[in-house]
Parts: structure tokens; C-alpha cells; sequence
């Protein structure tokens, strides 16, 4: 699974709420790593508290990384969980840094907030309380929906975060993570997105054969009994870590237990759909945009093409209005194969993509790399600026 991507779990504690303690600055990024400026990112940490399966507590931090709109809000919040990855590959996971999603969430009006929890990055070690054994899910839920309900006390104290409407998100264990927490049907939750969530899959050593997929149907099914906002759920057909039909049979579980949750089943994407939340956004942002209007957040977030503008030909490099280097990046552009789009500044700026969701991610390299206002030049082999 996608390392920016993966996902969280929490330990059930019916009535406790979450201990923390926020850090009193913001914790300084890596000299070679640049923040996405026109996103306001920064990272901050917090102190929680959580157990294993073992019943060993431990206090450590959690970094959080923050993305938000322009402005001084409150803005809604949405709290975004990454996955997990096998064993022998955890220790190279690094920050939870969603920002494909993120610029489609923070477009959309919200504050997204993306904790690497504890056992991940940092913190990776000999305390891991999502180790399950396969045996039990209940802790590391519990454990990592804590997190969770961390990030959102902390989001409290922010004037620009506007916590009593708020989401969580996430994707494979992160999905885990995220049904935990509609779960324990806390204050100000408005819905649940679950992307490919479970847990005990190994997609190199036992493809599409989790290890006690049972547990699973049985833990959501209990909670779904006390579960209040609705959820959406979404998996792909070619999940090397579940398979088609796992994720059908945990759904009605939740549904038995007295859950709310649309389930959307896409096509196979890639060599494992498993990661189709950063590789099939084409597909699922009109499902996740159709939820969320549902929920009242409808502002036009999803980047869309206009039609050709008849401005130049698509390869007349010398008519596109950026730098030399902006000229040199648009002959790799038409070298490419579609989809494929290239995005502009009014001072000479670009950026570019091609691939799933090229529009969208093309205005985002752009914004990314120059802090200020992008449109789309060419898509695919049209023009669609107008000077």
C-alpha cells in the first residue's frame, strides 16, 4: 500500500476520551523536504496515550500533518488515516502525507488533518499497538481510532478548525481505523469515508487471503450497534490484500449490526487496486463528492477540463506563455502519452502530469510549485487557455 497512504487503528474504551497534549510549537520539516505553501502545510505533534493487544501503555507523539484553505475559517475538518504496510517494509514508511486528497478536500472547504500514528515513522520500534497476531482487532482499533479522537481535541483548540463538523477518512487500515471511529459515534462526526479498510492482508505472500477475515465481520458487526453518522465505502475488484468478495461480507456485517454505509465496488485499477485511492481518483472523487454533498459541503472542488480554446496547436511550443525552462518541461509534456494535462501561471510558472486524475493533479504541481493562481494550458492534445 501507498506509504502516503496508509492507515490507522485504535483501542476500544467505551466513555474515556482521548489523552493528549499538544507540543507548544510547530515540529520543523526536514531540510530537504519543501511544504506545499499554497496548501498552509505544517507539522505539529501531540502526546497520546494507547495500548497494545498486550495491555502495555504507552505514551509517544504523533506527528500531524496539516493542510488548509486561505483564509481564517473555522473550516470543517477532516481527519485522514494512512494504511499499513507488511512487516518487512513498515520501518520505510515515513510521514502520512495525502496531498492528492488533500487538495481535493481542503478545495472542497475543509481543514484536513493526516496523523502518522504511533508504530510508524518516527516512532517505529518495539511498541507496535497495531499488532494484532491476527488473532483480535479490538486493540488496535481501539488504539488507533484513539489517535484519532487526539487529533480532533487538539483541532479544538485551533480558531481555524471548526470541530464540531467534522469526518474521518482513511484508507486500508486506515479504512479499519475509520470504521473504529464511526464506531465509538463521537461528538460532531458527520460521516465516515472507508477506502479499501480492513487489516491481515499480505498481497506478495498470500494474495487476496487476509488472515482471519472473520474477526473483522464479527468486531464491525458490534460496533455497528452503537455507530450513529453514515459511511461510504469503497474497494476495488483487483485488491491483492482482500479480493472481490471479503469486503462484501464485512459490509453486511455493518449493515446487520445496524450500520449506515454505501458500498461502491470499482473495476480492477493497476496491478492492485489495493492502492486505488491514489491511483483511480478519476473513478472515486465524483462517488466521494456526490457523499459529501449529501452531507451539505457542496462547493466544486474536482478539477475538470474545458473544452479546446483554439488558442495555438497543441505543439506550437513557442505560443505557450511560460519561461524557458516552463518551454523545455512542455517538449517533455507533448512527448507523453495521454491523459496528460500542463497547467500555467500568469508569471511564467508551470506544472504538469499525466496518468489518473491528470487535470487535477497538473493544477496542483503547479499551485504547488509556484504559490499562486494556476489554469490549465493543454489537455491531452487540445489548448483550452484563453489568454
Amino acid at each position: 500500500m501507498k506509504p502516503y497512504l496508509a492507515a490507522v487503528l485504535a483501542v476500544w474504551c467505551w466513555g474515556i476520551g482521548p489523552a493528549w497534549a499538544q507540543d507548544t510549537s510547530p515540529a520543523a520539516a526536514p531540510p530537504t523536504e519543501l511544504l506545499a505553501k499554497d496548501l498552509r502545510e505544517e507539522v505539529v505533534r501531540i502526546q497520546v496515550t494507547v495500548k497494545d493487544m498486550y495491555g502495555r501503555e504507552a505514551t509517544k507523539p504523533v506527528p500531524i500533518t496539516i493542510y488548509r484553505p486561505a483564509g481564517e475559517g473555522p473550516f470543517p475538518l477532516v481527519v485522514m488515516n494512512h494504511g499499513r504496510s507488511p512487516a518487512d517494509k513498515r520501518a520505510l514508511q515515513t510521514r502520512s502525507r495525502p496531498e492528492p486528497v488533500a487538495r481535493y478536500l481542503v478545495a472542497k472547504g475543509f481543514v484536513v488533518m493526516a496523523p502518522t500514528r504511533i508504530g510508524y515513522w518516527e516512532t517505529y520500534g518495539d511498541f507496535d499497538p497495531e499488532n494484532s497476531a491476527c488473532k483480535t482487532i479490538e486493540p488496535m482499533s481501539i488504539a488507533a481510532s484513539q489517535q484519532v479522537l487526539a487529533t480532533v481535541e487538539f483541532a479544538k483548540t485551533l480558531p481555524y478548525v471548526d470541530a464540531s463538523r467534522w469526518l474521518v477518512a482513511g484508507q486500508s487500515v486506515g479504512g479499519l481505523t475509520t470504521v473504529s471511529t464511526v464506531g465509538r459515534a463521537p461528538a460532531g462526526l458527520l460521516g465516515g469515508i472507508n477506502f479499501s479498510g480492513g487489516t491481515g492482508g499480505n498481497p506478495d505472500l498470500s494474495p487476496m487471503r487476509p488472515c482471519n477475515p472473520q474477526a473483522i465481520a464479527r468486531y464491525w458487526e458490534d460496533i455497528a450497534k452503537t455507530a450513529k453518522a453514515p459511511m461510504l465505502w469503497m474497494y476495488w475488484e483487483n485488491d491483492r490484500y482482500w479480493g472481490p468478495d471479503i469486503p462484501k461480507d464485512w459490509h453486511q456485517a455493518w449493515v446487520r449490526g445496524g450500520g449506515q454505509a454505501q458500498l461502491v465496488t470499482f473495476a480492477p485499477s493497476g496491478e492492485n487496486g489495493h492502492s486505488g485511492v491514489g491511483e483511480d481518483m478519476d473513478h472515486w472523487l465524483p462517488v466521494v463528492d456526490r457523499f459529501l454533498r449529501d452531507l451539505g459541503f457542496d462547493r466544486p472542488a474536482i478539477v475538470t477540463a474545458p473544452p479546446p480554446s483554439g488558442f495555438a496547436d497543441v505543439s506550437d511550443l513557442n505560443r505557450v506563455p511560460v519561461s524557458s525552462a516552463g518551454k523545455a518541461a512542455y517538449a517533455k509534456f507533448l512527448e507523453m502519452a495521454s491523459p496528460k494535462a500542463f497547467a500555467i501561471t500568469t508569471r511564467g510558472g508551470f506544472g504538469f502530469a499525466r496518468g489518473d486524475y491528470a487535470a487535477g493533479r497538473a493544477m496542483g504541481n503547479c499551485q504547488r510549485n509556484n504559490g499562486n493562481t494556476c489554469v490549465l494550458y493543454a489537455v491531452n492534445d487540445d489548448v483550452v487557455w484563453k489568454p
